[in-house]
């Protein structure tokens, strides 16, 4: 029975009759319209108060979590309810209207009084149902009833589409006003209604002056039997359910299939409802918090009751509104009686009918219907109100009862202005400030005090489309800003004053036109151009247009010919008059004066000759005028003519305009909104013209975008995260930009502090990446008075996740405009295409697709590609490539691209959507090409869909949830999905064996190639093996395993890179995202761990915090879960919170959070000595057992225990090298137990990759400590581990790993030589390998080696490599040290590979990169060098600032020209040319770049790359430290003792590699000799001389020779030769071709230049 009755159901007649009374189900009605019928009943008029406060809250609501769905279950939890008693006791719901309803029980006169007794029993039933109910989302709910019985006539009208019916009579109005007399929870009975029932049964209370009365209670009888009455009482009802459909609710559920019924019934429901019906769809589907415009017609009739005559005019009225609303994609939602007239609720907006310029149509259709129904016979007053924003629109009812409606205060304010303003069409603020209409098409009404609005803001009173044009008020709407540029349009700017130039000069005429879409600030650059155009012999007009001027004949030109004759600014008609007197009188015969009279609003007399004269002759004869009148003022003066919003422009107008550039040398500057039809004949024709030029506006670039928030926030800078979110959100949009920053604002998400220096922050976890984007250099002179302004900062509420913000309903609704315009089915792909996420793959959108095939979806993207929802990319390099460069501001078409010669004829729309096609099928990521689509859509769904279809995207995208292939498919944190139940799908054998061979597991054949291959290990070294034979045998060995991963045959080359950057972003970033919407913590805390990861790997420590910070977040929430897996998930989180303290250079931080992570991983670091020396006991005694357990062979750890150890090994790593930063003594043996505590956990892994980082790790420590001859044992170990290897999969990348490794630490020890055949053998294996994460580092350092060694060639060659791989990778950071290297080569190997300009270039443009900002080292290497340049000499302060200029106003000159390849600039530095003049040095710009290196010289870490950073910044010092002795500063001996202490602690410090020893000595022999310390100096300059000998360093051996010789050279001093020498620095070209010796390069150094007889001291 009851899949019988869900069958039923389903019938497209049922689903059609749950939205109409029974009375239209059962109706039998005259085919005329309008019909009449006539019968009793009592009335029921219930309303709700509460949901429209309750729909503004959740419209207003942050986040995209909050919307429709919840709504539509709380409305329809009460409405339902409601809905379900009326029902119950006999009812039939005439009409909701919104947050209330109208209910019927139809009987006979007769039976009236019973029927009363019910209806009052149902009303208190009602109200009992709120009495003890909480209430939800703080609603409070409360009914007001009123109930009237007697006499009801039904009136039907329509046209051949749409039906509509309403109930009039004075039970009507009764029921009306017994409802308005009520107080919550009342139930008040008409005078008619009381004196009808039994009032026997019924306890009522008068209500003061009135007639109508208030119900207290139902008083029956004792004997009374309720049931057996009610019984009785239904039968009287004629499609009450009894019988075998007693438990149904209403009888209209069991209606079986009538066609012709079928057809009847569809034309009483809107037709967006019938297509929901007709797909089947979830009747939840069109419920929405959604932007839309409601307009409230209420019509007046002069005679009232009969309906006869009032029913014809409601006819009339209603087929004009419905053919008024037709064509602007209007509706009519409901009809109903309201406070003595008929009223029309219209809604401009509804899901699927969303179209541009809304607000605009409907105030046209608003003047439209008024101007019709002020003329039909028997209507007396027409009343209209528009409002816009954003309602409810939905659902709401019961299942079997239920109608489309909507719901909120915007519609309260539409019917309140209708009422109150009666007889005109007023609309709210928000409608006229988007109605793109012309502000004297409104007029501000007087504000009156509305029934249950509490401020409307100001009313407008809409004139009409028709009024005289105000000539004075068609000027541009924008006024210019002085203190406020123009951003990001230099190169539109640019070629309009180009474009002047020549017009001034020529004879031609010229059309520049500006193409953009709204909000692409096409205005504001018309109004600079006004500006800019201002000047002697020409004059300048600018006008602005309306939509309106489009369909007024000749309106521009009337607007513009009125500014010529000087009409614009007239008071007074005769004052018009007497002007175009004066102006035509030698021009036109008096008699055709008045054809100027409806053009000018003018009353010349008409004449005869006039009078006869055609239209078209009439406009022949003013086109003649009008060119003559411009003809003779050009001749005077030239006149520009400006016209904002082209688009608007008339035909007629068009024409004319066509003409007279052929006519008169004229310049028209326009711009225009693409057009959405073919343009006409003449504006085509205009477009063609040779001397047209079409500029289409782009997007701005993300430095603009960051400068104009600066500037409309009045900040110094804004978060990077804030940063990020505006351009991403905005695609470089500036009205999108406003609206996402009034949004911000809206919501109160940011905050405004004093800016502080980044000295005086304290440095904690929460503002580690407390990363300003600043605006740039060129805001800076572009702003006047701009160091006045604001030293505030912008930063975010706690809390605050922007990516999860609901989109402005400014941006929705432009969204919703190009949803609704797709067809069903490209709308859905729409919306599952959200739910996926902001980019997504191909593979899971088919999988999420409902019932879709392959070729539907890629046609169906490629038409969605074309219609620029998305972009496509092969994969996700391409993408990450595509988001890293912006496409540029504007495209230049000088003429149109159908003048071109050899285009042919134009291919046909089908065809290229088939080459589409094509291109999507290879694509593997598709993206939103705008963010605020895919949360509009994404917010569509309801919260049962939303998850589901996460779900489904959680169970596709887990299985892809690991490192790639060619990182054998392993965790990010090793073992991690061991400790960790996270997993939706079952493991199939094929997924386990996979997962497992990741970790290490080996296959039975891999086992026996192993044992087979496993030399002894007395074989390997023997004793009496020389450290040189050693060398020989390590470095043979290694290529040995080149010449062997070369061959073909050994398979031991991957097939394609790694791949894990692309993995993070496209599946497991997505899958974090979907367990977050589903409510799945524990899942989405472990996939953040994952990404957290990964991004360290890669070299992000940005993004590695950033969702360290959501999973910090997740930790929080989960904090009661006790259980392993969570503490093991909370190990992992500070263990790399940890790393990421590390890399960041804050010790104290990271230090604590490892610690941290150890205790939850049971394994406690000792805090006091006793401790120490106990656990090192200890561990001395683990090694030795470990070691023999290796050599044992035993078994291994279980995977759980594995991952514990794997994070302890990275602790350790990090710990020991903490420990070895700090100088107190005993902090060494600190770390000397964590290396050992880090070899003994990785011998207990017995994984050999642990073994062999952990063996080289510990060697680096005992190096660095200066422990001789351990350090050699444990590489000699780490070497026989490898020896034992085979030589596949895991294996070569750990050999490559070691001779990578290797070659880094004898580089850090001082051995060059060892370190370059190592690192030339790591970089071809990495090479091979296809690892260009691994690679980069080698090329890094092994161009330092080289650049030491002054092997300049293979520099050169290393250096190429090095950038080919950046290029290929688009790898910032091997690009950043690339362009470091440069400026090493430049300053110190005396010759200039890319030059300065370029350098400083690259640091201008990605300075702010995420990766560079927070990698320590390399942008403190980079400043210091620029600074060094600045100190040095004049050559580079021109390039560095204008001369003369203010410090902070650094710009390079333009880079030189080079190569193809990009590589070897082959034109003389353009600095050079200006080094006559410049001055001598630019401490400006020193100190400039300087303090920048200074504020990251706190960020310390034991790398080299901090290091070569921290010496370049000591040697700027130094040179600074020069000039305040020339100076005779006051301070110069505190900064040079305070300098040589700084030098001291370097050189003692433990990380400080060996190989930076000869410079610092240097440098603190240079300050000894300039404080005078003769002794000290030669002494340093002696011990740098010895290690440069040593390590071979001939770099730095011959800078401190030629040092030497000058600071003790007996000749005479002579003035300082750097400007000279920088003047002859040859290029790389000269210096390979031989125009260059090698001795003369050599010779081309920087000579410190204090003379120790010359000491002030």
């Amino acid at each position: 029975m009851s899949s019988r009755r869900e069958e039923s159901q389903d019938r497209a007649i049922v689903r059609i009759a749950a939205h109409l009374p029974d009375l239209i189900v059962y109706g039998d009605f005259s085919p005329e319209r309008p019909s009449v019928d006539y019968f009793d009943g009592v009335l029921m008029f219930v309303d709700i108060s509460g949901f429209t406060a309750m729909t503004e809250k959740f419209s207003t609501a942050m986040y995209m979590d909050r919307g429709a769905e919840q709504l539509v279950e709380i409305l329809n939890h009460y409405i339902s309810a409601i809905v379900e008693k009326v029902l119950i006791f006999g009812g039939d719901i005439l009409k909701f209207a919104g947050d209330a309803l109208l209910a019927l029980w139809k009987v006979e006169r007769r039976q009236l009084e019973n029927i009363i007794t019910v209806v009052v029993k149902c009303s208190l039933e009602i109200h009992g149902l709120f009495e003890t109910q909480e209430a939800e989302e703080g609603l409070d709910v409360r009914v007001k009833i009123g109930l009237a019985a007697g006499h009801i006539t039904m009136l039907v009208f329509g046209d051949e589409t749409r039906n509509y019916f309403l109930v009039i009579g004075q039970a009507v109005e009764d029921v009306r006003l017994a409802q308005n007399m009520a107080q919550m929870n009342d139930v008040i009975l008409s005078p008619n209604c009381w004196q009808l029932c039994d009032r026997s049964m019924i306890e009522i209370e008068r209500i003061p002056d009135q007639r109508a009365v208030k119900v207290n209670f139902l008083k029956p009888p004792s004997t009374f039997n309720f049931d057996e009455f009610f019984t009785k009482c239904m039968t009287f009802m004629n499609y009450y359910p009894s019988g075998d459909h007693k438990n149904l609710l209403r009888l209209a559920c069991m209606l079986e299939s009538d066609p012709e019924l079928e057809m009847s019934l569809q034309k009483y429901v809107m037709e967006s409802i019938l297509k929901q019906i007709d797909d089947k769809q979830l009747r939840g589907y069109l419920s929405e918090l959604r932007p839309v415009t409601i307009v409230f017609v209420n019509l007046v009739f002069k005679d009232q009751d009969k309906a006869e005559v009032i029913g014809s005019a409601i006819q009339d009225a209603c087929v004009h509104i419905s053919s008024v609303l037709r064509v602007f994609r209007g509706q009519i939602n409901k009809v109903f009686m309201f406070d003595k007239g008929c009223s029309f609720l219209c809604v401009f907006g509804f899901p699927g009918e969303k179209a541009p310029d809304e607000v605009t149509h409907a105030l046209e259709s608003a003047v439209d219907i008024f101007d019709f129904c002020s003329q039909v016979h028997k209507i007396h007053t027409v009343s209209i109100g528009v409002a816009s924003g954003i309602v409810f629109c939905g659902i709401v009812g019961h299942s079997v009862r239920h109608e489309y409606t909507v719901i909120g205060q915007k519609v309260n304010i539409a019917a309140r202005m209708m009422m109150y303003y009666p007889g005109i069409v007023t609309c709210d603020s928000v409608t006229y400030n988007g109605s793109n209409l012309p502000a004297y098409f409104f007029k501000e009404l007087p504000k009156k005090v509305m029934k249950g609005v509490a401020d409307s803001g100001p009313v407008y009173q809409c004139l009409g489309l028709n009024e005289k044009v105000m000539f004075g008020m068609a000027y541009l709407i924008c006024s210019r800003d002085e203190s406020y540029p123009l951003l990001g349009r230099d190169k539109e700017i640019k070629y309009f004053m180009c474009t002047m130039k020549e017009f001034l000069v020529s004879n031609c005429s010229r059309v520049l036109m500006y193409e953009g879409s709204s909000g692409y600030g096409k205005s504001q650059i018309l109004m600079e151009i006004e500006y800019l155009a201002q000047g002697e012999n020409h004059r300048t007009i600018a006008i602005a247009l309306t939509k309106i001027g489009f369909h007024q004949n000749f309106y521009t030109i009337q607007i513009l010919m009125a500014n010529v004759l000087g009409l614009d600014a007239c008071k007074h008609y005769k004052e018009r008059q007497t002007n175009l007197q004066n102006k035509v009188k030698t021009l036109l015969d008096e008699k055709f004066y008045c054809l100027l009279n409806d053009l000018f609003h003018v009353q010349f007399p008409i004449s005869r000759e006039v009078s006869k004269m055609t239209t078209l002759k009439k406009q022949k004869q003013l086109e003649t005028l009008f060119l003559k009148i411009l003809e003779q003022t050009v001749k005077e003066e030239r006149i520009i003519f400006i016209i904002d919003e082209g688009q608007f422009i008339d035909s007629a107008s068009w024409a004319f305009m066509e003409k007279l550039i052929r006519t008169v040398p004229i310049f028209i500057i326009m711009s225009l909104s693409p057009f959405t039809d073919t343009p006409c004949v003449a504006a085509r024709t205009i477009m063609k013209n040779r001397n047209a030029t079409y500029v289409t506006l782009g997007a701005l670039q993300p430095k603009d975008i960051r400068n104009k928030v600066c500037l409309d926030l009045n900040v110094r800078c804004i978060p990077k995260e804030l940063d990020t979110y505006l351009v991403e959100g905005s695609c470089g949009i500036p009205f999108y930009c406003e609206e996402l920053l009034k949004n911000l604002d809206h919501h109160r998400v940011l905050v405004f502090q004093p800016m502080e220096s980044e000295e005086k922050t304290n440095m904690t976890w929460n503002n580690l990446f407390k990363n300003f984007s600043r605006p740039s250099e060129e805001l800076k002179i572009l702003t006047p008075n701009y160091e006045e302004r604001s030293e505030e900062v912008c930063t975010l509420a706690s809390g605050v996740r922007l990516k999860n913000l609901s989109p402005p309903a400014s941006l929705k609704e432009t969204s919703l405009v190009q949803l609704d315009s797709m067809s069903l089915s490209h709308q859905m792909l729409v919306r599952c295409a959200a739910v996926t996420g902001l980019t997504f793959t191909t593979e899971l959108l088919f999988e999420v697709l409902p019932c879709w095939n392959m070729k539907m979806m890629i046609k169906a993207l490629a038409t969605l590609v074309d219609a620029n929802v998305f972009d496509c990319f092969r994969n996700g390099k391409e993408l990450r490539t595509a988001l890293k460069h912006n496409a540029a501001s504007c495209k230049v078409n000088h003429r149109s691209l159908s003048l071109r010669p050899g285009l042919g004829i134009a291919r046909d729309e089908g065809e290229e959507l088939h080459e589409l096609e094509s291109e999507v099928i290879e694509c593997h990521v598709i993206r939103f090409c705008r963010p605020v689509m895919q949360k509009t859509a994404y917010e569509l769904w309801l919260k049962a869909e939303r998850r589901a279809m996460h779900l489904k995207c959680a169970r596709f995208l887990e299985e892809d949830a690991h490192r790639c292939d060619h990182c054998r498919s392993g965790d990010f944190v090793p073992y991690h999905h061991f400790t960790v139940d996270i997993r939706l799908n079952t493991l199939d054998v094929d997924t386990i064996q996979k997962m497992a061979k990741s970790h290490g597991y080996k296959t039975e054949e891999e086992i026996t190639f192993s044992k087979i291959e496993t030399p002894k290990k007395s074989e390997i070294f023997s004793e009496n093996l020389s450290p040189e034979e050693i060398r020989e045998k390590i470095l043979s060995f290694f290529d040995v395993i080149i010449t062997k991963m070369k061959m073909p045959e050994e398979d031991i080359i991957p097939l394609e890179s790694c791949q894990c950057e692309e993995i993070v972003e496209m599946v497991i970033m997505p899958l974090a995202h979907h367990f977050l919407a589903l409510g799945e913590n524990n899942k989405a805390l472990y996939y953040f761990l994952e990404i957290t990861s990964a991004y360290l790997i890669l070299g992000d420590n940005y993004m590695a915090h950033l969702y360290l910070k959501e999973g910090e977040r997740l930790l929080k929430m989960l904090k009661d879960d006790r259980s392993w897996s969570h503490t093991f998930e909370a190990a992992a989180f500070y263990s790399l919170k940890g790393q990421v303290c590390f890399n960041m250079g804050q010790m104290v931080l990271a230090k604590k959070m490892l610690r941290k992570a150890l205790r939850l991983l049971n394994r406690v670091f000792p805090y006091n000595l006793i401790s120490l020396f106990l656990h090192t006991h200890v561990e001395k005694n683990r090694h030795f057992y470990y070691a023999d357990q290796q050599a044992q062979e035993s078994s291994r750890p279980g995977k759980r225990r594995l991952a514990q150890l794997y994070r302890q090994t990275a602790c350790f790593s990090l710990l020991w090298q903490i420990y070895s930063l700090n100088y107190f003594f005993h902090h060494k043996y600190y770390g000397h137990l964590a290396a050992m505590m880090q070899v003994n956990t990785a011998l207990e892994t017995q994984d050999d990759f642990q073994i062999i980082k952990a063996y080289l790790d510990y060697a680096l420590h005992h190096q660095l400590a200066g422990y001789q001859g351990v350090w050699f044992k444990q590489e000699l170990m780490a070497m026989e581990q490898i020896f034992n290897l085979p030589l596949k999969g895991m294996g070569i990348e750990i050999v490559s790993y070691v001779a990578d490794t290797l070659g880094y630490t004898k580089l850090l020890m001082g051995h060059l030589d060892l370190a370059i055949d190592l690192g030339s053998r790591a970089h071809k294996m990495w090479a091979l390998l296809r690892n260009p994460n691994r690679h980069y580092i080698v090329l890094c350092w092994l161009s330092k080696s080289l650049f030491l060694k002054s092997r300049n060639k293979q520099l050169i060659q290393v250096l190429g490599w090095l950038w080919d791989l950046s290029v290929t990778e688009e790898h910032i950071f091997s690009k950043a040290f690339f362009y470091f290297v440069c400026l090493d080569i430049m300053l110190y190997s005396g010759f200039v590979y890319k030059t300065f300009e370029e350098c400083l270039e690259f640091i201008r443009q990605n300075e702010d990169n995420r990766i560079l900002k927070f990698q320590s080292g390399i942008l403190l290497g980079l400043y210091s060098s620029v600074a060094i340049c600045c100190g040095l000499g004049q050559g580079l302060s021109t390039s560095v600032g204008t001369a003369g200029s203010h410090s902070s106003t650094w710009r390079p000159a333009p880079s030189p020209v080079c190569d193809s390849a990009g590589m070897a600039g082959t034109c003389e530095p353009a600095f050079l040319k200006s080094i006559r003049y410049a001055r001598l040095q630019d401490w400006d710009s020193f100190h400039e770049f300087s303090s920048r290196a200074k504020n990251l010289v706190p960020r310390r870490t034991p790398t080299a790359l901090y290091y070569e950073g921290i010496s370049r910044y000591m040697e700027g010092e130094v040179l600074y430290l020069q000039k305040q002795i020339e100076g005779q500063s006051e301070n110069a001996q505190d900064s040079g003792v305070e300098l040589l202490k700084s030098l001291e602690s370097l050189v003692a410090q433990n990380t400080t590699g060996p190989v930076f020893y000869p410079r610092l000595y240097h440098l603190m022999a240079y300050a000894c000799i300039l404080m005078g310390d003769g002794q000290n100096c030669d002494l340093f300059l002696n011990t740098a001389l010895q290690l440069s000998e040593t390590q071979g360093n001939v770099l730095e051996r011959c800078w401190l020779n030629m040092s030497k010789e000058r600071w003790y050279s007996s000749s005479e001093r002579t003035d300082d030769c750097w400007p000279q020498t920088l003047a002859r620095l040859p290029s790389w070209e000269k210096v390979a071709a031989g125009e260059a010796s090698a001795q003369d390069v050599q010779k081309n150094k920087f000579l410190m230049r204090v003379n120790i007889l010359d000491n002030p001291f």
